[in-house]
């Protein structure tokens, strides 16, 4: 081989040297960045991005979890709710002529409207307390016109 072409591969080969080692510079500049990204994504830990991914999972399904949890202890609330009273009414009226508005009847009900239906008739000598049972709205005994709108003033609160 001749002086000149080994001058030639020589500076060839110191190119590619020099490629070689801007391509690795790159490269190393590269995989800093990407190690100071996995660092935020990690807080600072030594732990890498699949356990990471792994825990955040297990948080999730704790999470989950919970939110189950809630949402049932949500149904059994709303069950005790429906059926606490918690619609009444009160309906004043005069059952005789001249007694005065002494009379009343109350409506106790909870949201499917069941409970009881109180009267007090109240006369010039003498009172009389009345109680009927509601079940869904239906009554074994008739109501009367008056039980009748405490029941749907009640039920309209």
């Amino acid at each position: 081989m001749s002086g000149a072409v080994a001058a030639w591969v020589a500076v060839a080969a110191a190119c590619a040297a020099a490629a070689a080692l801007v391509v690795a510079l790159l490269a190393w500049r590269a995989l800093r960045h990407a190690r100071a990204a996995q660092q935020v994504l990690l807080g600072g830990g030594k732990a890498d991005l699949v356990e990471f991914a792994v825990s955040l999972q297990a948080r999730i399904d704790d999470l989950h979890r919970a939110v189950d949890e809630v949402a049932a202890g949500l149904v059994r609330v709303d069950r005790r709710v429906d059926g606490a009273v918690s619609k009444t009414s009160i309906v004043r009226y005069d059952a005789f002529a001249g007694a005065g508005q002494q009379s009343a009847s109350v409506a106790l009900l909870d949201a499917g409207r069941s409970g009881i239906v109180l009267s007090a008739i109240q006369g010039r000598d003498y009172a009389r307390i009345y109680m009927k049972e509601l079940d869904r709205g239906r009554a074994p005994v008739a109501l009367s016109p008056e039980e009748l709108e405490a029941v749907e003033r009640a039920m309209a609160r």
